[in-house]
């Protein structure tokens, strides 16, 4: 798995991600549909913390060192040539640009205390999070001197071509109000937050050296108006800050984009026709592309298979549409498909001039809410896997009617089988909106209850999925009945009985993201039985601890060894998650070597656990950090990850280390305030 996951896929050719419209500096309407039932769920900060835990231990392996960031475009003459002096602005070229930007990627980035809160955002107004953050001490707010970077500013703004590996364009860090020569008070005023990742590429810029570029159809009198711009806002931003002047300076690209898209073809990000390269690591490609890795289509019973909607722009290793003979897609705009339109589906299925494979639609999951389901519905449910079972194995049906049938020579008369068709029950995530179809059909074409359909299309079929609170209530209702019409099913309904942990899950299953690591939540880290089901034997309780009765730990054999906490860890942008790394993967690791998984959780299991599962990624597969990210987001389900700012920093801190530890030079794939930048694009769909 390691390999499929590591190598990137082609995407020559391919528009740009994100649309031009999404941008940070614009409103919500506009921006791309957000995949379907995933949301931002609220983290709790928990209290704040103590003063014995407001300045965290720093990063192995050099513990007390401070780390300071080099750049080999200060001094500004080094690799530059002086344009004018009021003000300040400089010329480089492609060549030291490209050094520039390789050197700044095998620094070392500060240590964590060295750069927070400062990076949170600490607004002289915001009171709420000066006094969360800083007890009023105004000596934190200032400027972190260990921080040196260079920030890419493109003129005009429009990033959907011709863009260069980390752009931004000019309004989001310069002020558009009275004072266009001033950045952006980029801190909020109110409010607090400690996800504040939509702020950081204008912190960042703010102690960079800013290189202004411009494209084929720029005039460079409006790259140098706009260089000119910002080196009056760094001499502004210097005065406020108590800084020494030209502290950071502006340059200006004197290649064209052309040359550096010839001659240094891994700075370029998008091209000048608007195709990705792929030279560079694009979140929400990688996320789709995790995804659908994840989700791809299998098959769930003899010729029927879950997946995600067929994508001919992602090299995923997904089966093509053509692969089947029946898409039926799970939308929520969906009827009930009647008796008629099932027969004429069939009749357009057996022509033998059909072109491609035929389309249909279904209700999605939650769509068919008990109590107040009707009959019809749940009779459309049963005639809809009848027809599937009859499309997918019409040999066992014809055999069954036989067996049925008084007039055996009247049935020999007709023995032409029709094909068995292959039948993908699909939506966007492939995991979601079928859950629904996928388990009655599960249960209806394999004879299984309810519990025992759960856990083995998870288990024995590999199958993720993410199930309402109404399915779970729909499908136990009418289980009887699914087994009564089931052709596999040959036991008593009357005598299933349900398993405990049934009544106790909400739909959702912990999420798989290694074959020995699950995440989840404080609900599933409390359902042992559950666990038990699933194959997990230990629980990695990360800031909130499980509370398990000892009879049930006795009932169910559970050593107190495989049950590992992580306490004084709050969700506050404060409690440092590093030091538990290695302790933390030293107790997965051990369950892997078992044999057996282990469920990670925290409360809600979408940052402090998120974090461990991330950094076990990254040591297990090699993955840089952003690919990791993605890796585990796409494998949330329904829910977004959000560590917060600080546990994304240390993860990047995590990345150095790890290519320290595997005797590999230092190479950030992306810098700290592209990576806050993308997520923030990414999560804004998802926004409130």
């Amino acid at each position: 798995m390691a390999a499929v996951v590591a190598r990137a896929p082609p995407i020559l050719g391919r528009s740009p991600t994100p649309p031009p419209h999404l941008s940070l500096n614009t409103s919500s309407r506009g921006t791309p549909a957000a995949v379907p039932n995933k949301h931002i769920p609220v983290c709790p900060t928990g209290p704040a913390p103590s003063l014995g835990l407001e300045t965290p231990p720093s990063s192995p392996p050099s513990r007390q060192s401070i780390i300071e960031t080099s750049s080999i475009t200060y001094p500004p003459t080094a690799y530059g040539t002086e344009y004018c002096s009021d003000p300040p602005l400089f010329t480089i070229d492609a060549q030291s640009l490209a050094q520039a930007l390789d050197h700044l990627a095998t620094q070392p980035l500060p240590n964590p205390e060295q750069v927070f809160p400062w990076l949170h955002g600490l607004h002289a107004d915001n009171q709420i999070q000066l006094a969360f953050f800083t007890n009023r001490r105004k000596s934190v707010r200032k400027v972190p001197k260990c921080l040196r970077s260079i920030t890419l500013v493109k003129t005009g703004g429009n990033l959907s071509f011709s863009k260069l590996k980390g752009a931004i364009a000019p309004d989001e860090i310069l002020s558009q109000g009275p004072d266009e020569n001033a950045f952006i008070e980029c801190d909020p005023k109110d409010g607090f937050s400690v996800r504040n990742f939509q702020i950081q590429a204008c912190k960042i810029a703010m102690v960079s050296d800013i290189i202004v570029y411009g494209d084929e159809k720029t005039s460079p009198s409006d790259t140098i108006a706009l260089a000119k711009r910002i080196s009056r806002a760094q001499r502004q931003y210097e005065a406020r800050n108590g800084l020494a002047r030209c502290s950071f300076n502006t340059f200006i690209l004197n290649d064209s984009f052309r040359h550096v898209q010839d001659a240094y073809p891994d700075l370029v990000a998008i091209d000048s026709s608007g195709a990705m390269t792929g030279k560079v690591a694009d979140f929400f490609y990688w996320e789709r592309y995790e995804m659908c890795v994840m989700s791809k289509a299998s098959e769930i019973s003899h010729n029927v298979f879950l997946g995600p909607t067929p994508d001919p722009t992602l090299d995923s290793g997904c089966f093509s549409e053509q692969a089947f003979d029946l898409l039926i897609e799970a939308s929520d705009v969906a009827q009930v498909p009647d008796a008629m339109l099932l027969r004429k589906s069939r009749n357009i299925l057996e022509r033998s001039n059909r072109k491609g494979p035929l389309h249909m639609d279904f209700p999605s999951s939650g769509s068919i809410m008990p109590p107040s389901w009707s009959h019809s519905e749940v009779d459309g449910l049963m005639d809809m896997c009848k027809w599937i079972y009859e499309l997918a194995n019409p040999q066992e049906v014809k055999q069954s009617k036989r067996k049925k049938s008084v007039d055996d020579e009247a049935i020999a008369l007709d023995d032409v089988l029709p094909q068995a068709r292959k039948v993908l029950i699909h939506c966007t995530d492939g995991y979601t909106e079928t859950s629904l179809l996928g388990l009655a059909y599960f249960m209806y074409a394999e004879g299984l209850p309810a519990h025992e359909a759960w856990v083995r299309l998870h288990r024995n079929q590999g199958r993720n999925f993410f199930a309402y609170p109404t399915d779970v209530s729909l499908l136990t209702s009418i289980q009887p009945r699914i087994l009564q019409e089931s052709p596999r099913f040959n036991g008593s309904v009357f005598h299933i009985s349900e398993p405990q942990w049934l009544s106790r899950i909400d739909g959702s299953l912990p999420s798989r993201i290694l074959p020995y690591m699950y995440l989840g939540n404080l609900g599933h880290a409390n359902n042992p039985e559950l666990l038990r089901e699933l194959g997990i034997t230990r629980v990695l309780s990360v800031g909130e601890a499980i509370s398990w009765s000892e009879e049930v730990k006795q009932q169910l054999n559970w050593p107190d060894d495989n049950l590992m906490m992580v306490d004084r860890v709050q969700d506050n942008g404060v409690d440092p998650l590093w030091d538990e790394f290695e302790r933390c993967l030293k107790f997965i690791e051990a369950g892997k070597l078992e044999g057996g998984a282990t469920l990670v959780h925290c409360r809600v299991g979408v940052s402090r656990s998120a974090t461990i599962c991330i950094a076990e990624v990254m040591n297990e597969l090699g993955l840089s950090f952003p690919r990791a990210y993605c890796f585990v987001r796409a494998r949330r389900l329904n829910v977004i990850i959000q560590p917060h700012l600080r546990f994304t920093y240390e993860l990047l801190k995590w990345e150095e280390y790890q290519r320290l530890r595997r005797n590999e030079p230092l190479r950030r794939e992306l810098e700290w305030a592209t990576i806050a930048r993308e997520i923030a694009l990414m999560n804004k769909p998802y926004s409130r």
